[in-house]
């Protein structure tokens, strides 16, 4: 069993910054792939970015790529996700997610309660 806390959503401007974390609890955190996805008003959820097990594997949704970048601290058991260069269209809530599966999915096995996005024009 694997729990998630998301921290460190908010408002910010666009162009602006925001680094999301996620807090895991349990001891098998370093056995599991990592995500972040989003879900937008009126739409479904969505991938955004993946890190592997030992961190040095990534994906990411073609529509972040280059603005977003996720990282997984194991001795510290959190998962970050650095966005920058935030447009409107990532305003949305931003799930952390864990799971066995590797690839580009929303489909994980574990999920936190999300944290709110939103990026004022």
């Amino acid at each position: 069993q694997v729990q998630l806390v998301e921290s460190g959503g908010g408002l910010v401007q666009a162009g602006g910054s925001l680094r999301l974390s996620c807090a895991a609890s349990g001891r098998t955190f370093s056995s599991y792939h990592m995500a972040w996805l989003r879900q937008a008003p009126g739409k479904e959820r969505e991938f955004v970015a993946a890190v592997n097990w030992s961190g040095d594997m990534t994906l990411y949704a073609d529509s972040v790529k280059g603005r977003f970048t996720i990282s997984r601290d194991n001795a510290k058991n959190t998962v970050y996700l650095q966005m920058n260069r935030l447009k409107p269209e990532d305003t949305a809530v931003y799930y952390c997610a864990a799971g066995r599966s590797w690839g580009y999915t929303s489909q994980y096995d574990y999920r936190g309660q999300g944290t709110q996005v939103t990026v004022s024009s």
